[in-house]
């Protein structure tokens, strides 16, 4: 008899899940698998558990939440020699995650794509000793995720950081930085660096358009010293995807990836706080087994307060110098 472990973390999004948790535990049984569910209680509780359903070899573990959610079981999960299959329901904030991947949003078809059973090896991120399955990086920018209140978000979702970006624009500065890519090098003071999996980051699908999930190489996106307008030009820009050719950006692909810092710069990964840098960035490609949509299946919510937002940032902001 197959089993399946559901780990969710009930304070996710609008606490919907918990509602339609029974009905779902039911879908599990009639499809074939002794089901059961862990609730998460604190920070890092998601980590110990798909830990444990390892140990336990489940056939399928299921991560019900947000990035942070979906980031700890994954970490749970990539040191153990045993990993069973992964599904994602999205019940967070932005599901940066589950966007990349096309999953569904709602609990009913995000269950029903586990149960087809379309089953695809996908990279895993490593920095020093945490795991990241889509983004990692350093700088201001990197940290509106964790600035933004919770409730803010909640209500707001993507267009949360949108705000909360522009907010901080006049804090960044620049830190000098050295960067090791596979065989090449670049130094020099930067605004902020980005290492990505995948190609939607904080509910954006332009960062990194044409990231393959699956080929073991990061895309990774280094923002130069720039002044106050160029800076926020460049960000307008990415958020149109016009940004890949701009001077200002450095865009290359990697495996392995180094970064060291003259001062003190935080680790984002998977939208929390990793620690601070020096960071080894490490690919490992087709690490961990995931349910994916089929194309029937697949599903890409645009948000049009969202768009509408953006477009009025892009066309109407003055920065001056």
């Amino acid at each position: 008899m197959k089993r399946a472990r559901i780990i969710y973390n009930p304070t996710s999004g609008r606490e919907a899940f918990k509602q339609k948790l029974p009905d779902i535990l039911v879908k599990f049984e009639e499809a074939g698998y002794v089901t059961s569910a862990h609730r998460t209680r604190s920070k890092g509780d998601a980590t110990t558990a798909a830990t444990k359903a390892c140990e336990d070899e489940f056939d399928i573990v299921v991560a019900v939440g947000g990035d942070g959610t979906i980031n700890e079981v994954v970490t749970g999960i990539s040191n153990q020699s045993y990993r069973p299959k992964l599904g994602i329901i999205p019940a967070g904030t932005t599901n940066d995650f589950a966007r990349a991947l096309k999953i569904p949003k709602s609990f009913e078809k995000a269950v029903d794509v586990i149960l087809d059973n379309n089953i695809h090896a996908l990279d895993v991120g490593q920095v020093n000793d945490c795991f990241f399955v889509n983004i990692a990086g350093g700088g201001k920018l990197t940290e509106v995720s964790y600035e933004v209140p919770s409730k803010l978000k909640t209500v707001l979702g993507q267009l949360a950081y949108v705000m909360k970006g522009v907010e901080m624009l006049p804090r960044f500065r620049p830190i000098h930085t050295r960067i090791e890519y596979d065989d090449e090098v670049f130094e020099g003071e930067i605004m902020l660096f980005l290492i990505a999996n995948s190609n939607s980051v904080g509910g954006f699908e332009k960062l990194a358009q044409n990231a393959k999930m699956n080929d073991g190489l990061f895309d990774l996106f280094v923002l130069k010293k720039t002044n106050m307008a160029e800076f926020a030009r460049v960000i307008t820009a990415a958020l149109r995807g016009q940004h890949v050719n701009d001077p200002n950006i450095l865009h290359v692909q990697a495996r392995d990836i180094k970064v060291v810092t003259d001062e003190k710069m935080q680790l984002n990964i998977d939208g929390e706080y990793g620690g601070v840098l020096p960071g080894h960035f490490v690919n490992l490609q087709e690490h961990i087994e995931f349910f994916l949509p089929t194309e029937d299946q697949q599903m890409i919510e645009d948000d049009p307060v969202k768009q509408e937002y953006i477009e009025k940032l892009t066309t109407e902001h003055d920065f001056e110098e």
